[in-house]
């Protein structure tokens, strides 16, 4: 009986430890959905219509590097004020009107509906 009872209190040791290491929930737990931009038949690059951009930073100072498009899956992995990092997983954005696929940057965080645990 101590045996198991020692084992018991070891194996709970191991499991409170393995949680702290990894702080709970780690990066990726954050999943977001482009939301408020106009539908895609009123995309237009050259007015900003369609899309939401992706930036190489967080801020319209930096340069556009890609787009996602309203409903596209993003993974939410970082947030600075009012931007998030993000990659986008599936939609649109695997095969977008302009850039690569798959972007990966930063976009204005009032357009990104995100759930999980988010930054």
């Amino acid at each position: 009986m101590r045996n198991s009872v020692k084992f018991t209190l070891a194996l709970a040791a191991l499991a409170a430890a393995g949680a702290g290491a990894t702080g709970g929930a780690g990066a990726g737990d954050c999943t977001g959905y482009v939301v408020g931009v106009r539908p895609l038949n009123q995309y237009n690059h050259a007015n900003g219509n369609g899309f939401l951009a992706v930036r190489t930073g967080p801020g319209t100072g930096y340069a556009q590097v890609g787009e996602v498009y309203a409903g596209d899956m993003l993974s939410v992995y970082d947030r600075r004020g009012n931007w998030y990092a993000v990659t986008c997983m599936q939609g649109v954005c695997a095969n977008p009107l302009w850039g690569p696929a798959y972007p990966s940057g930063w976009v204005y965080r009032k357009y990104v509906s995100a759930s999980g645990v988010c930054p």
